[in-house]
């Protein structure tokens, strides 16, 4: 078996088969390709009593590394290097370059092991003037390593050309790869490619129809996660989505909310790496191990929120959640809060989805309520007002503001047609449906669907969450600028509940007249 390892810091210029090809060059006893280290570490002069590992001559880089992994077996390789690594130890105490100082000790007394890959394949970019002996012309390099700390900002008369090179590399759709990676499953590439085939291309409705069905690249966890749920039974996960416009409201969330978070994140390729680099940087975001982050890549002309909602929410281990938006930050010890509440309401038990009333301000800079009382006073002033009590008081009104200002006790209220509360549920509740993207209706339809099931909605006297401003998305502006796409989501409101009153015949009937908003 062959086996090329890389540095994470490397950008190919070339195809890499062609770097494959170099096995095929290997003698019966060479099992590794290197290319020569190209700064002067290995020799011992950077400075007075530097002592580096032992290395043949210049020693190599393992930033591209070529691996004969049965040659390797053969020549006991895990015994070799260890008797090595122990005999070094003795004398160095530690390693300076972890792996590259034991492979260049082990390669130093086995040197028939080498081969000696040519220095284009390894182009390293430190402060030194050898990395431009290894070509006379930029196109003849094959990978650019940027193996000095300093990264993009390295000494080299050709950096401009290798950082436009990897800034372009960024910049690419990783969608390019995408027949390839549907290789891998045909049958499920298949199954979409009927599904797509079989919507008619004429149906003014097409665009939603296709969304419905596309397959979004998804990587999960795309930085460290790590968080067990408390033994308790009775921990919850938050759960909401964003998009790149909305990624600065992530740190104020984590202020408010302590306990764990599942997002699903829509972005480019390009924004990832601008997701990445702002997260590791905040001194909020980069010592919170308890955020899953899940990138869904961009692809089509909708929002796929609902799609972006089952990503976050099929990746939580908590027993409970709160369905939420990005948008909201809770009250200050809703998470403690949250977690008394599941037990004694018995959520693990009886169908219940227990409502967090939301609130919103017009204010951005907003001295945050530390309680209920607090809250009362800013709504009577002004400061705050009930969500969306100015657009869409139908969205949130059975929530019973009214009684909420007074309660003491937890207080049952009945669903009615449009409603769309933020709720606690247990996390194996019913997917949010893929048909809504873009603005309107994909929580009402979800909420709708836990009605039809039977859940019960109980208002939480002494929790609430407020809705910060931020400028309008752009699937509000087409929903608004746009009488088709008005006209379309009125025809998948229609089919859902059609769907869902023959999927519930018994426990649901809907008053159709009711569900035009």
């Amino acid at each position: 078996m062959e086996v090329i390892v890389l540095d994470t810091d490397v950008t190919f210029a070339t195809d890499i088969a062609e770097l494959w090809g170099i096995f095929r060059k290997f003698t019966s006893k060479q099992a590794i390709g290197l290319v020569e280290n190209q700064s002067d570490w290995y020799l011992g002069k950077l400075w007075k009593n530097h002592r580096p590992w032992p290395a043949l001559g210049r020693g190599f880089n393992t930033g591209v590394i070529l691996l004969h992994l049965q040659r390797l077996r053969e020549f006991s390789w895990m015994q070799m290097w260890r008797l090595t690594a122990e005999k070094e130890l003795l004398s160095m105490l530690a390693t300076s370059l972890a792996d590259q100082d034991i492979i260049n000790a082990v390669l130093k007394q086995h040197p028939y092991l080498i081969y000696r890959l040519p220095c284009q394949w390894n182009v390293q970019l430190g402060d030194n003037t050898l990395s431009e002996l290894c070509y006379t012309e930029v196109q003849d390099l094959k990978v650019i390593h940027w193996n000095s700390p300093k990264k993009l900002k390295v000494k080299n008369k050709h950096v401009e050309f290798f950082r436009n090179l990897y800034l372009t590399f960024l910049e690419y759709d990783g969608n390019l790869l995408r027949q390839e990676l549907i290789g891998c499953n045909k049958s499920r590439a298949n199954h979409v490619e009927d599904v797509l085939n079989s919507i008619d291309e004429d149906d003014p409705c097409y665009e939603f129809r296709r969304a419905r069905v596309v397959q979004h690249r998804t990587h999960l966890y795309y930085i460290e996660y790590d968080y067990e749920p408390s033994s308790d039974g009775n921990d919850v996960t938050l759960v909401a989505q964003l998009s790149m416009d909305r990624l600065q409201m992530v740190e104020a969330l984590c202020k408010h909310w302590e306990g764990p978070i599942s997002l699903a994140l829509y972005m480019s390729d390009s924004e990832v790496q601008q997701f990445l680099g702002y997260t590791l940087s905040s001194e909020i975001l980069r010592v919170r191990k308890n955020v899953g982050y899940h990138i869904v890549y961009r692809d089509g002309p909708f929002y796929p929120i609902n799609l972006l909602r089952n990503v976050a929410l099929q990746q939580v281990t908590t027993p409970f959640v709160f369905l939420t938006d990005v948008d909201f930050l809770p009250m200050f010890g809703l998470y403690e809060n949250l977690k008394k509440s599941v037990i004694s309401m018995g959520l693990e038990t009886f169908k219940k989805a227990l409502i967090v009333p939301a609130f919103e301000t017009q204010r951005y800079r907003l001295s945050f309520p530390k309680s209920k009382a607090e809250l009362l006073s800013m709504l009577d002033m002004g400061t705050l007002f009930t969500f969306r009590y100015h657009v869409w008081t139908r969205g949130h009104a059975p929530t019973n503001y009214a009684k909420w200002r007074t309660a003491t006790t937890p207080y049952r209220v009945l669903w009615e047609p449009d409603f769309e509360p933020y709720v606690v549920v247990r996390r194996n509740v019913p997917d949010y449906d893929r048909k809504f993207v873009g603005f309107g209706w994909n929580k009402v339809s979800h909420v709708m669907e836990l009605h039809a099931q039977g859940f019960e909605f109980i208002v939480l006297p002494n929790a609430f969450t407020i809705h910060m401003p931020h400028a309008p998305s752009f699937d509000i502006a087409k929903f608004r600028s746009s009488s088709q796409y008005r006209k379309c989501l009125k025809i998948l409101k229609q089919e859902f509940v059609k769907q869902l009153s023959t999927r519930y015949s018994k426990e649901f009937n809907v008053e159709k007249r009711k569900l035009k908003r």
